[in-house]
Order: C-alpha cells, then sequence, then structure tokens
C-alpha cells in the first residue's frame, strides 16, 4: 500500500502535520488540504494541543506548490467545477492558518513555492532552514501570485514584494529574515531537535528561540535601492520603463529583472502589480477572495494553459502569450478579473 499524501500525528503538545508527497516535491491536491483543514478544526478543540507544526518530506521541498498539472489537466477537460473547489478549499485553508488560535509553527527545509507559501507563511512561526528557497514564481506560467500573496508581498519592505510577484524571484533563507518572511533561521541540523522540543509543554516562542541561529547574509540588499527605485510605479509600463533607464545606466540587476519579465506572461505580469498594489490595503480575507475571483477567470482563459505546457508538459520555454505584448494588455480586462463574483467565497468564524 502506498503511503497516506498527509501524515497526522500527536506527539506531546503539538499536533505535526507531514505533507507526504516527496516525489512530488509535496504538491499539495485536494486530499492533502482537506488532511490539514480537519486537523486544525480537531487540534483547536483539543486542551491537550498547545500548537501545531507543519513540515515537508524528503530533503528537497516543503512544498513547491499546488497540484498545478492536474488543474491543467481538469480544465482542458472543461472541469472548471473541480478545478474551483481545490482552490477554494486551498484559500479557505489559508484563512484559517492565518487566524487560528494556537501558534502555527512551519518548518520550512526546502522549496517553498505557490501553494506551499500559503501553508507556511500564514503561520505565526515561519522557520527556515538552510536549503529553504522561496518563490512565487506563478507569472512564468500564466498564473498569478494566490494563495493570500497579496496580503503577505505588498506589507513587505519597500517595493520588494511588487519585485517578486513581477518576477518570480527566487530568495534564500537570509532574504527571507531580512524581508520578514520568515521569523527565525535555524541550520538544518537543528530542525530534529527543534521538532523534537516542540513536543514540549512551553512558550512556543521560546522553544524556537532555543534552536534559532544568526541567519545567513541577504543577498537582495546589495540591490534595495534599484528594486525602490523601479518596482515604484503603478503601472507596468511605469516599471519597465525604470528598469531600462536603470539597465542603461548600467545597472546589471535592472537588466537582468527586465529580461526575467519580457518572458513572463504579460497578463500575469499586470495582475501581479495590480495585486501588491491594490492588496496593502486588504485584509487577509480580502485577499484570498479576490484571489478566488482571479482564479475563476484565469481557470478560463489561455494563459495559464498555454504557460504550463510551455514550462511544465513540453518544456519548450516558448509559451505563446495573448497578448504576447505588456502594452497591449487592457486595463480593462485586469479589472475584470477583480470584479465580484455571484459564489464569492464568504468566509466564517473561526
Amino acid at each position: 500500500m502506498s503511503e497516506p499524501e498527509i501524515i497526522r500525528e500527536k506527539r506531546g503538545a503539538a499536533g505535526f502535520v507531514l505533507l507526504n508527497r516527496p516525489k512530488a516535491l509535496n504538491a499539495l491536491n485536494h486530499v492533502m488540504v482537506e488532511g490539514l483543514a480537519d486537523a486544525l478544526d480537531e487540534w483547536e478543540r483539543d486542551p491537550g494541543i498547545e500548537r501545531v507544526v507543519i513540515s515537508g518530506a524528503g530533503d528537497r521541498a516543503f512544498c513547491a506548490g499546488g497540484d498545478i498539472r492536474l488543474m491543467h489537466d481538469l480544465g482542458r477537460a472543461g472541469d472548471h467545477a473541480r478545478q474551483l473547489a481545490f482552490w477554494r478549499a486551498e484559500y479557505i485553508l489559508n484563512r484559517r492558518i492565518a487566524r487560528y488560535s494556537k501558534p502555527f509553527v512551519a518548518l520550512i527545509d526546502g522549496i517553498d513555492m505557490g501553494g506551499g507559501v500559503g501553508v507556511s507563511m500564514h503561520g505565526s512561526h515561519r522557520v527556515a532552514g538552510d536549503r529553504f528557497l522561496f518563490a512565487m514564481p506563478e507569472v512564468g506560467i500564466g498564473f498569478f501570485p494566490d494563495v493570500g500573496a497579496s496580503f503577505l508581498l505588498p506589507r513587505l519592505p519597500g517595493q520588494t514584494g511588487a519585485w517578486l510577484a513581477m518576477t518570480g524571484a527566487r530568495i534564500g533563507p537570509g532574504d527571507a529574515v531580512a524581508l520578514g518572511l520568515v521569523t527565525h533561521y535555524a541550520p538544518s541540523g537543528h530542525f530534529g531537535g527543534l521538532a523534537k522540543a516542540l513536543e514540549e509543554r512551553g512558550d512556543t516562542d521560546a522553544i524556537v528561540a532555543r534552536f534559532a541561529a544568526p541567519s545567513p547574509a541577504a543577498p537582495s540588499a546589495a540591490s534595495r535601492a534599484t528594486i525602490d527605485s523601479c518596482f515604484a510605479g503603478d503601472t507596468v509600463a511605469a516599471v519597465l520603463s525604470a528598469l531600462r533607464a536603470a539597465a542603461a545606466r548600467g545597472e546589471a540587476f535592472a537588466a537582468e529583472a527586465l529580461a526575467t519579465i519580457g518572458g513572463k506572461s504579460p497578463t500575469s505580469v499586470a495582475l501581479a502589480l495590480r495585486q501588491t498594489r491594490l492588496g496593502a490595503g486588504w485584509t487577509v480575507e480580502e485577499a484570498l477572495r479576490m484571489d478566488y475571483r482571479i482564479v475563476s477567470r484565469v481557470c478560463r482563459g489561455h494563459d495559464f494553459y498555454e504557460g504550463v505546457r510551455s514550462v511544465i508538459i513540453d518544456r519548450d520555454n516558448k509559451p505563446d502569450w495573448r497578448p504576447a505584448r505588456h502594452e497591449d494588455v487592457r486595463d480593462a480586462d485586469i479589472d475584470a478579473h477583480f470584479a465580484p463574483l455571484a459564489d464569492d467565497i464568504a468566509f466564517v468564524s473561526p
């Protein structure tokens, strides 16, 4: 028999969740989302459980995202109902984590992208190990930064959230600590001891602090001035213009960012920038409700399926974006992604 895709167990004062699809980099599916949601409900009512701890199986990934290939295949088959059932459940789970009444500790030692961000970065304690690698790379597959990223990213220092959203840039533990994405860094070799200690009763802050260490260097710090100046515009055209000017002055970081954005879905890049501008004023519930509105339109569009085909299925990295140029993306089309739905998510307590 195959192992369960999510393993839940009570150990001492903690409820432990293991995302257990290592061959798939622990990508989330509906079974895993429902399993984690059920565990949170059960353990919140259990007075013997003081905290919840989540980690990923294997040494490569905490969670590399949602099962995008499955979402692609369902959409190609016209089964938008199953697609949207997954995304609705996922976004409700993200909000559940953000509002959880007990400490929620994410032990992140490996890739943490997309859906993995949703089940880690909304937690109260977020511990990065040496292998930690964060990204929201959705613009490269014609998708958008979801799982509440429009709440998380605008709250990062300066314009770093817009940079991460529009480029899909990858950052390690040093940058994650410096930007406040994670609350602690601990060497990978300390994770076993930390997990064992979290079984103990006592203050979660104090337990985690015992294993934390000074974080590695933050490479993006050297480019913060460029990030903050170039990504300050409210339109994609303004951002690209600023990057071109900086690149012309010989700034290699700007040239690289410009080239990176040039290969992404123009519609997705416009959505990502709009999210980071609006999301600064949203609650987590509002951000996740907007995610559901956007995904309800994206799953009926073109670029998501073309992006998955190009990057994941055929791997030719030659997507046929529609529209293909940033200047051809219409504001009205972006506006339409944010319009209310008849079946908007209505979050209920807790």
